[in-house]
């Protein structure tokens, strides 16, 4: 019995050792953090960022390039690929080496060397030396030579804070690893051996002998030839690190922040990227002579929403705050959300593409907006409302349509940033009264243009698609990075009017942007301005990309001349010069668009007081709006000079003529749109006894506060007073009854007030009165 237990102990011992050995390797050899490493769609390094403990430690490639792997087997481990984790005849050598010469000499192999970077190079001793063995074997069992090869290329130390393969050949020659010479290659294959030699100034021979010993053993052994040899022995050997590629700066830290693993692919078009930092450099250059310093441009592709260029900030030395992401950052959207609000009301049936807008001075609880010149036009058609980026016309489209449901509808575009409810924002929303950042703006711009997109790309009935996000990775177009949106509920033809009148957006004379695109090329597009003069924004499409451009200082100063138009749009306008044309894309969505008649004056549904009619296109889910109802049939008199009425002319003799009457305010601003209007009354009739006819104040308006302006001295400025007339008539003044003056013309008036009620009226040369209550307070 004795002797039959031995052997089962034997096995015990042997199935144990086994057991430990099978089990000697952790789950995981390396856990050390990895630099964010991302490439251009091409696979061209555009940025990295340093690992967490301070090292460039670049992830592991897919292979090891052919001339690294054959200059590290001839200098390190001649046999790898035939050995079974160690290979005895070297350790032997190295032992009887190290017992009988005082230079020490390794005998290791290059998976033994895997193993000892995995334990973090622990002293070296006999125990160390074994337990390297029995790992050694065991990932030879576990790993194909081919990934062993990969783990010692992307954890293998390069001197200083370079680990890993690639990481060296960027840091030291420049290129990736694919690309190395045979000298380079070589030189970098000696350099885990004795990583301090790579210090500039130190060891420089030494390290000169090591590479050209190797250079020397490859042609011996046939790897190279004679005249590879000889070129490879003149190239430089590496001095000190150098910068990686920084074409992207703002982009790779936007990445890497996204939390993505290996290397990232991303959607970055390197030339593209290229040219874009040449043109924000040059603008750049131009606007800090006004103390402009900061600006931003991104460029996307419309049907994948993948970015191809990304400028987070410039990057001259002279650009304070130069390091901040301004394409992350939130900014007030000045005009920009016109386009959504004029796509809004065409779809609720408020507005028609050429039904006229009133642009008259108004008040809303002392909320007096103004359009960007200070001017008032009376009456202007919609869309050229959106195209001349009128603020007073789309104050009133946003009061009729809702504030609550526009901001509903903002967020449904993607606008989540705008969040912090209607009772912040009030109807300054639509005049810059929110922040959102370029990025996400530009999102909501190609979402946007998408519900066009979709309805002529398809050959089935329409329906709105989910909004998506912007894509910064290369391989997947559409994903999403962070936020979830609802459905669009617009429909194409109210995005297809809307982008039909952003092209007709007024170029400034003094920029010549047919010169640089060709009239010929169909951009929509759109500026926007914030309060101040703190940021100027332009977007504009084609076809196949979007490009959007913020321009400001980061610490929000306001310049003048920092507008949309003159500082913003030069910049996106060079950019579409380096992108392939696009022409003749804006084509109606026949499916979705209806002819009828309107009035070729009002741009509403012909009336019966309407002489002329056209046939134009109009959303097809338009409900019928009301009639023209600034056309009116007058009597006249035979020659058309003079308005008669029953009482005081022939009837045999009175005609029936369409004209145009508007209200005195609306007749006050309203001089270029060529119409005509009522003559004046036969001198035999009675005249016009209806005040409301013939007067209104442009200002005060009906129930407005007055809130008193401060000067620089902290006095009440004067208040201005004005009036239109339809008449050429001599006005008088009177406040409370008292009088202040008389005015011909233009009545306009101004007057020192203080806080109270007060009542003016006016009385013109005919005796005709108005009058009305006004409340005046201070300012806060």
């Amino acid at each position: 019995m004795k002797q039959l237990s031995k052997p089962k102990w034997l096995i015990g011992l042997l199935l144990f050792v086994v057991l430990v050995w099978w089990f000697s390797l952790p789950k995981a050899l390396f856990s050390d953090p990895i630099s964010c490493v991302v490439n251009d769609q091409d696979g061209n390094l555009l940025g990295a960022r340093i690992a967490d403990d301070g090292q460039w430690r670049f992830p592991s490639a897919d292979e090891v390039p052919g001339k690294f792997e054959q200059a590290i087997l001839h200098f390190e481990d001649e046999y790898f690929y035939f050995h079974t984790g160690f290979n005895p005849i070297s350790m032997a050598k190295a032992f009887y080496s190290n017992l009988t010469s005082s230079t020490k000499r390794g005998g290791s192999t290059l998976t033994q060397q895997v193993i000892r970077l995995s334990r973090k190079n622990k002293q070296r001793s006999y125990t160390e030396k074994i337990i390297e063995l029995v790992q050694a074997t065991r990932l030879e069992l576990k790993l194909s030579k081919k990934e062993i090869l990969l783990h010692y290329s992307a954890y293998a130390p390069f001197g200083g804070n370079v680990v890993g393969l690639e990481a060296a050949s960027w840091r030291y020659f420049g290129i990736s690893a694919k690309q190395l010479t045979w000298g380079q290659a070589s030189a970098l294959a000696v350099l885990p051996n004795s990583p301090s030699i790579i210090y500039p100034g130190k060891n420089d021979k030494q390290f000169l002998n090591k590479r050209n010993a190797l250079l020397k053993k490859l042609v011996s052994k046939e790897v190279i030839d004679e005249e590879t040899y000889q070129l490879s022995l003149l190239e430089s050997l590496p001095s000190q690190p150098l910068p990686l590629p920084n074409q992207a700066f703002h982009f790779v830290d936007f990445v890497c922040q996204q939390d993505q693993e290996d290397v990232m692919a991303s959607s970055i078009q390197y030339q593209l990227q290229q040219k874009a930092n040449q043109i924000t450099d040059k603008h750049q250059r131009a606007l800090q002579k006004n103390n402009i310093y900061n600006l931003s441009l991104i460029v996307v592709e419309n049907k994948t929403r993948k970015v191809l260029a990304y400028v987070g900030n410039t990057s001259t030395a002279k650009s304070p705050f130069r390091y901040v992401d301004m394409m992350q950052a939130k900014r007030s959207t000045g005009s920009t959300l016109k386009p959504f609000l004029y796509a809004a009301a065409l779809e609720k049936s408020q507005i028609l593409p050429t039904s006229l807008l009133q642009d008259v001075p108004v008040s809303f609880n002392g909320y007096r907006p103004k359009n960007f010149n200070e001017k008032f036009h009376g009456l202007v058609p919609a869309h050229q409302a959106l195209s001349r980026s009128l603020n007073v016309p789309f104050v009133n489209v946003l009061q009729d349509y809702g504030l609550p449901l526009f901001y509903e509808n903002l967020q449904d575009a993607g606008l989540q940033q705008i969040n912090k409810g209607i009772d912040h924002y009030g109807l300054t929303l639509i005049l810059g009264g929110a922040e959102v950042s370029l990025w996400e703006l530009t999102q909501a711009f190609v979402n946007f243009k998408d519900v066009y997109s979709t309805y002529v790309t398809s050959s089935s009935q329409y329906s709105t698609g989910e909004i998506q996000s912007l894509s910064i990775n290369a391989s997947v177009s559409n994903t999403k990075q962070e936020l979830d949106y609802k459905p669009s509920n617009w429909h194409a033809s109210s995005v297809y009017f809307t982008l039909k009148a952003m092209m007709e957006l007024e170029r400034p004379e003094d920029f010549n942007f047919g010169a640089i695109l060709g009239d010929d090329q169909q951009i929509a597009w759109k500026t926007g301005t914030s309060y101040g003069f703190k940021d100027a924004w332009s977007i504009g499409m084609n076809e196949e990309y979007t490009v959007g451009v913020w321009v400001g200082n980061a610490d929000t100063e306001g310049r003048p001349n920092l507008t949309g138009i003159k500082a913003a749009a030069p910049i996106m306008f060079d950019v579409f010069k380096e992108l392939p044309k696009s022409r003749d894309w804006l084509l109606p969505p026949y499916d979705d668009v209806k002819q009828v008649n309107l009035c070729p004056f009002s741009g509403m549904p012909k009336s019966k007081a309407c002489d002329e009619s056209e046939l134009l296109w109009i959303p097809s889910h338009s409900k019928a709006l009301r009639q023209c109802t600034y056309h009116t049939k007058v009597s006249v008199d035979e020659t058309e000079r003079y308005e008669v009425k029953n009482n005081c002319y022939p009837l045999s003799k009175m005609k029936k003529k369409s004209f145009v009457e508007l209200s005195p305010i609306e007749k006050h601003f309203t001089q270029t749109m060529g119409f005509e209007t009522p003559p004046p009354l036969h001198p035999n009739c009675s005249e016009v006894t209806d005040e409301q006819e013939l007067m209104e104040f442009i200002f005060p308006r009906k129930n407005e506060r007055i809130l008193l302006p401060k000067s620089f001295d902290g006095t009440n400025e004067e208040v201005v007073l004005q009036l239109a007339h339809s008449k050429n008539t001599e006005v008088h003044w009177y406040i409370d009854e008292r009088y202040l003056t008389t005015t011909t013309e233009l009545h306009e008036t101004s007057i020192h007030l203080q806080p109270g009620r007060y009542q003016i009226s006016v009385v013109d040369e005919k005796g005709h009165f108005l009058k009305q209550d006004v409340l005046v307070e201070k300012t806060m």
